[in-house]
């Protein structure tokens, strides 16, 4: 299948074992995703819940048996956990001893949206190589549980190890910090001001008016509501417009220009996910029917310059455009062979920047799941859901060839995963392009500048602790939201000389207009302290 993606895969996969021993293209070491499981809980009292390793390992358990082959529990000799806000310090040994496997490795990822691909991607080699033939994968967070249990008081006893076990194996990830010190400095920390910054900087690049950029944002989150409707595993599958997701109301609040509420990652969710890789001897060995197998075809990886200070525009990522090919390259298709794309969605502009530099269709179905926002975003692991997803749809499909993107830091760190539903024609390959993205030029930036500088790039923060708020109910239930008052802008300023520095705006009339126009080549004076006022 190429060309239009399609959410709907009309054709049935063959239930039939293919003669795969005989391909001459392919290794009996290739490695090959044989089950899948997503867990969503709903409690709506704490109490009642199930802790994160709970679901876990239903996760793990519901995976093996998805696999169709009573024997695969005996051949793990790997679990690797995705890192989550709870305290555990080896959750992979807490589910390996729940489900009795023992004396297996035992892995833990860092922080970061694309901690999941990135490890995925060294499973395959890992299965590949030999060193390892049978690989889960797991990951859970009980935000809206959590949540809901701070609200009311309550201490939930599972949310860190009573005897701390040993460390794990293994650990997988860069933990380096993102954010620069004068960015902090500035008061900008969050993923959303970073990400605002980014989808206004694109607003300008290319040409859009205010109104007509807030419109086509809206309409491309209605797309994935739209595709979470039909993802049964969705968090939110609740039918929502572009004029509802875009517009500010007590159920949508302003939280920073250009986003309201439905445009941010949902992390008040209860859900968790396991894939389970092994090698295609072992699949054989074990009567994997044919109807379950999907094949990682190859992967990349690669980081972009760790500071948004640094970077040379706010609207591309050269460490998108180089691996996201790369991993296209290494599977010998072109973006528009792929059937399904999941681009990694915490925010819109993560969407646009990826979309971009991968030359993907803006009017293909950018999403299997619905995004973080309609699908669900527990934090770190979300692409655990994107890949199983990706999975039950490939795996209706006799050939059909798909994409996923993972996203962690400030559009920072990248992870790519090619899939196909048919035999690949040569062995899984890797590629980390990260010393060439870091050989590209970096812009110098500079703190405490007086004087005269250009907006690059801006985004308006609406509420804050002075903000009086209002309880509403609303389809997703009691909130509490602050008022819909600009309260700051931050503001990304190059300097005459081409170096960038950051300054705040708090003046009000100010942030209302910045709201209506375009601030984004108008000359500012900075004053050295942080503050900049607009002319």
């Amino acid at each position: 299948m190429q060309g239009q993606a399609t959410l709907t895969a009309p054709v049935p996969h063959s239930t039939a074992l293919t003669a795969l021993k005989g391909k001459h293209t392919m290794s009996q070491r290739t490695p090959v995703l044989v089950g899948i499981a997503q867990v969503l809980q709903r409690a709506d009292d704490p109490a009642e819940a199930r802790s994160p390793i709970a679901l876990m390992v239903e996760a793990v358990e519901t995976g093996l048996d998805d696999a169709k082959a009573p024997g695969l529990r005996d051949r793990i000799d790997s679990v690797r956990a995705m890192k989550g806000v709870w305290g555990y310090r080896n959750p992979a040994l807490m589910v390996s001893e729940a489900l009795g496997l023992a004396g297996v490795e035992t892995g833990l990822s860092v922080v970061g949206g694309n901690q999941v691909q990135t490890v995925f991607n060294q499973s395959a080699l890992d299965i590949q190589s030999g060193r390892r033939e049978a690989i889960v994968l797991c990951a859970a967070e009980c935000g809206r549980t959590m949540g809901r249990a701070r609200k009311m008081g309550m201490d939930l006893d599972w949310l860190q190890d009573d005897d701390p076990p040993k460390l794990p194996d293994t650990s997988y990830g860069d933990t380096r910090w993102t954010r620069h010190e004068m960015e902090m400095n500035r008061g900008i920390q969050q993923a959303v001001q970073y990400y605002s910054l980014f989808d206004i900087a694109l607003r300008k690049q290319g040409g859009e008016t205010v109104e007509g950029h807030l419109a086509r944002i809206a309409e491309l989150w209605a797309g994935f509501n739209r595709v979470a409707q039909e993802n049964p595993n969705a968090w939110i599958r609740t039918p929502l417009t572009a004029a509802e997701i875009g517009t500010v109301s007590p159920a949508n609040r302003a939280v920073t220009f250009p986003y309201t509420k439905l445009m941010n990652a949902n992390m008040r969710v209860d859900m968790a996910a396991a894939l389970v890789l092994c090698s295609l001897d072992v699949a054989l060995a074990l009567g994997v029917p044919r109807s379950k197998m999907v094949f990682p075809v190859s992967g990349a990886d690669a980081v972009d310059h760790y500071f948004v200070s640094e970077r040379d525009n706010l609207h591309s990522s050269p460490a998108i455009r180089l691996a996201g090919k790369r991993a296209l390259e290494l599977a010998g298709i072109e973006a528009a062979d792929l059937d399904f794309v999941d681009v990694y969605s915490c925010f819109p502009s993560s969407v646009q920047v990826a979309a971009r530099e991968l030359g993907l269709d803006p009017k293909r179905p950018l999403t299997v799941t619905g995004g973080l926002t309609f699908g669900g975003g527990p934090l770190n692991s979300y692409v655990m859901h994107s890949i199983a997803r990706t999975a039950e749809l490939l795996r209706q499909t006799d050939d059909g060839r798909a994409l996923v993107t993972a996203n962690g830091g400030m559009l920072t760190k990248h992870s790519f995963g090619v899939y196909s539903a048919g035999e690949p024609d040569r062995p899984y390959r890797h590629e980390d392009l990260t010393a060439e993205v870091h050989a590209l030029p970096k812009r110098e930036a500079v703190a405490d500048y007086a004087g005269p500088a250009e907006i690059e790039s801006y985004t308006v923060m609406f509420g804050g602790g002075s903000a009086k708020s209002t309880s509403y109910r609303s389809t997703y239930g009691e909130r509490e939201a602050p008022s819909f008052e600009p309260t700051v802008a931050h503001l990304a300023c190059r300097l005459p000389d081409g170096r960038r520095s950051w300054a705040n705006v708090e003046d009000p009339d100010t942030l209302g207009a910045m709201c209506e126009q375009e601030f984004c080549g108008r000359p500012v004076q900075l004053d050295g302290g942080g503050a900049a006022e607009c002319r």
